[in-house]
């Protein structure tokens, strides 16, 4: 993974912004500071203070009206963090589900579930495959603390079925997503990624953001952030 050429977003579905959030990144941390606390990951909503850096004018809401178009909007955000206490892993897999206001049943969606309160659904892979997804580094991210691993170009295979995540990884390599306080890495949604747990687990704490530009049908509406 060492000495391999940069990635870009319309080839490979991940691209890195540095310093994108540089100059904002104290005030961003304001905005976060009532949720920062030592846990895994916390789910985002009605934090007014976080929603003009979200705009699509916004310095991280422009990167993804730059892929998406200025109609984006930032549809769910969560905050992960990775320590000592929180020293988490996860295997292989794809973001296949989104957030919504209600519950409602409208063809094409499911199953659904309820995380932190809110209602998830698997949407029609169109949808995911339209989307985006920010990662905004407050904490620098080393080879060591457990940075997100992606399989470059793993969205274009559609929904992969568990039974071929190996073999799609295999095919496309991974690279370490390692990154600089400030830094934004960009992914297309579906994208295979996986993290490691941290050799040396320190603070890495992640603002991830989901965008779309797609409105939702039969009365279903994005829970936003």
């Amino acid at each position: 993974m060492l000495d391999c050429p940069p990635l870009r977003f319309a080839q490979d579905g991940a691209e890195i912004f540095s310093g994108a959030i540089a100059a904002s990144l104290d005030r961003v941390r304001s905005a976060l500071a009532p949720l920062l606390q030592d846990a895994a990951g916390v789910r985002i909503s009605g934090l007014a203070a976080l929603r003009p850096y979200l705009l699509s004018d916004g310095p991280i809401g422009a990167i993804a009206a730059e892929v998406i178009g200025p109609g984006c909007q930032a549809v769910r955000a969560i905050l992960f963090d990775k320590t000592a206490k929180t020293n988490w892993s996860l295997a292989w897999h794809q973001d296949r589900t989104i957030s919504v206001r209600q519950k409602l049943d409208v063809d094409g969606f499911g199953p659904w579930t309820k995380k932190a309160g809110m209602h998830h659904v698997a949407p029609p892979f169109d949808l995911l495959s339209r989307m985006v997804t920010l990662r905004i580094h407050l904490d620098d991210v080393a080879a060591d603390n457990g940075p997100l691993l992606i399989a470059p170009g793993s969205h274009r295979f559609g929904l992969v079925p568990a039974s071929r995540i190996a073999e799609v990884v295999d095919r496309c390599g991974a690279r370490q997503c390692l990154a600089a306080a400030g830094d934004i890495w960009l992914y297309a949604t579906p994208i295979l990624h996986a993290s490691d747990s941290a050799a040396t687990p320190r603070h890495r704490r992640v603002l991830q953001v989901d965008f779309s530009a797609d409105h939702l049908p039969s009365g279903l509406e994005w829970s936003g952030v």
